[in-house]
């Protein structure tokens, strides 16, 4: 089984990476971890005993700018370790698997210490791409579930776009969250990728994916991409009903306010990444809007911990955020499954959400569909969907 290092030379040999200084802080990290693995996992064989992870192992935090190579680190990581020792997942993939969890473990006096338990007999190494809290009751069931991972001696990977320190900057009452930001310190040694260049960028050649004003040419590429029976049903997705333009074997057609305007979580858009190849949405409007102050309704919006003072539960909000937080999402799925999204919309790309509250996160979004044009991806996406 080749290391971290052993891997990203070959690769550096093979013309597959550039490299990049700015990565190589992370990469070592990654490496100790890796060895100290290892080492424990060589103790464990020759005793005989449980393996265990030593105390002084630390897990690793990269983060930083988008394209800065965090998730392909983390990948060559994870592509090192041997079977049942990692579980990568997408940071929001795993809060649906925890709130699937609590649901069943509803009546347990502390139901995160079993499901830390759980996850502890399942893997030894715990993978989190995209680390970003923006729920508050999210963030309150984060800060004991990885104290309990850490007791149970779960080694935690995660990239983010953010520091540790900044993980709950938009919360409500930050007071509450010094404890687990500590106790991430404490845990994490945390790494700022900081290079100048998004190798996503980096990929020659392109095809288009992003088409403005032109329902006929995109209605053209339908017809070309589609395989089998081409209707007009609605879909059953989540055990909901979604209407659709078109849909065919392996792609399927929706209105961006079907899709993205209604009662839709991440589970919705996984389902549909893990159906179909190609996810075709027209009719995207410039998603743009002035932010405007509401106050959270006491005790529907906050979770068990409290209101808090009616200054605290004032939130900026743009008309169109809940919108664009949900294509957001979207495309993080359609990215994460190798899946090509072919987006009709009334502006350019760039043009597309220049104002909101959202600004952060969607910076995550322009690039990603940039990648998806390049020929890179689409090779990806062929290898990964085979006809």
């Amino acid at each position: 089984m080749s290391s971290p290092l052993g891997k990203y030379q070959r690769k550096l040999d093979q013309q597959e990476v550039i490299f990049d200084e700015s990565q190589q802080l992370a990469l070592l990290a990654l490496e100790r971890v890796y060895q100290q693995l290892q080492t424990a996992t060589a103790t464990a064989t020759a005793t005989a005993t449980a393996t265990t992870v030593s105390g002084d192992i630390k897990g690793v935090y990269m983060w930083g700018d988008v394209g800065r190579g965090k998730t392909f680190l983390m990948d060559l990581f994870f592509s090192c370790l041997p079977d049942s020792v990692g579980l990568r997942l997408h940071f929001h993939h795993f809060m649906a698997r925890l709130h699937r969890e609590l649901n069943l473990s509803f009546g347990q006096v502390n139901p995160l210490k079993g499901i830390a338990k759980r996850l502890a007999s399942e893997c030894r190494v715990l993978c989190f791409d995209e680390f970003f809290v923006s729920d508050i009751g999210d963030a309150m069931l984060l800060g004991g579930l990885t104290e309990a991972l850490f007791e149970e001696g779960v080694l935690l990977v995660a990239t983010s776009n953010i520091a540790i320190e900044n993980l709950f900057q938009n919360q409500l009452q930050k007071q509450r969250f010094e404890a687990p930001i500590s106790l991430l310190h404490m845990h994490l040694e945390s790494i700022h990728l900081n290079g100048q260049e998004d190798h996503r960028l980096r990929h020659n050649g392109s095809t288009d994916i992003y088409f403005v004003s032109d329902e006929t040419k995109m209605k053209s590429l339908f017809d070309k991409i589609a395989m089998g029976e081409i209707t007009s049903l609605p879909l059953q997705v989540c055990r909901r009903a979604i209407k659709t333009k078109a849909v065919a074997k392996n792609i399927v057609w929706f209105d961006f306010y079907a899709l993205c305007d209604g009662p839709r979580s991440s589970l919705d858009y996984i389902e549909l990444a893990q159906t179909y190849a190609s996810i075709m949405v027209t009719g995207i409007p410039e998603l743009s809007s002035e932010p405007f102050e509401h106050i959270k309704a006491r005790g529907t919006e906050d979770g068990a911990i409290g209101s808090g003072q009616t200054g605290e539960r004032a939130v900026s909000l743009g008309i169109n955020d809940d919108a664009v937080r949900r294509f957001i999402s979207l495309v993080d799925e359609c990215y994460d499954h190798q899946v090509v999204l072919l987006l009709g919309a009334d502006v350019s790309l760039d043009q597309l959400y220049l104002n909101g509250t959202l600004l952060f996160e969607f910076r995550r979004t322009y690039s990603r569909l940039i990648e998806m044009k390049s020929l890179y991806y689409q090779n990806l996406h062929i290898k990964n969907h085979p006809k």
